[in-house]
């Protein structure tokens, strides 16, 4: 049922709007494939994008913090998602998030092997 309706919604669309789908980012252009809807790729693509960067701040920035500095940090983290959400539909946003995450998850799981060997130095 699910490929009869792409189908339709494939045959409905002109050649403008097949280039301006073309010229999404990849993860963009996943979720409004999968959805047919610019409004909730759009939110897919925040959430992503906010998760993504919350993993970033914990792995590589964040430290020990009371509980208003930590809250007044992700309002602004919040605020700054919504502005690379509008750079995510047309700029690799998100790959380079992922990129982001794996680099420093690859970086804390060696450090944590290094701490448990004794070969750490500080």
């Amino acid at each position: 049922m699910k490929f009869i309706g792409s189908l339709f919604f494939a045959i409905g669309m002109t050649k403008s709007d097949q280039d301006a789908i073309d010229s999404f980012s990849p993860f963009f252009k996943f979720y409004y494939q999968q959805t047919q809807s610019p409004k909730a790729a759009s939110w897919l693509l925040f959430l992503t994008i906010l998760v993504l960067c919350i993993l970033v701040y914990k792995l590589g920035f964040a430290k020990k913090l009371p509980l208003l500095k930590s809250a007044i940090i992700y309002i602004f983290l919040f605020m700054g998602c919504t502005l690379l959400t509008f750079l995510g539909i047309f700029l690799p946003i998100v790959e380079g998030l992922v990129v982001a995450a794996l680099i420093l998850i690859i970086y804390k799981i060696r450090l944590n092997k290094e701490k448990k060997a004794g070969t750490f130095d500080n």
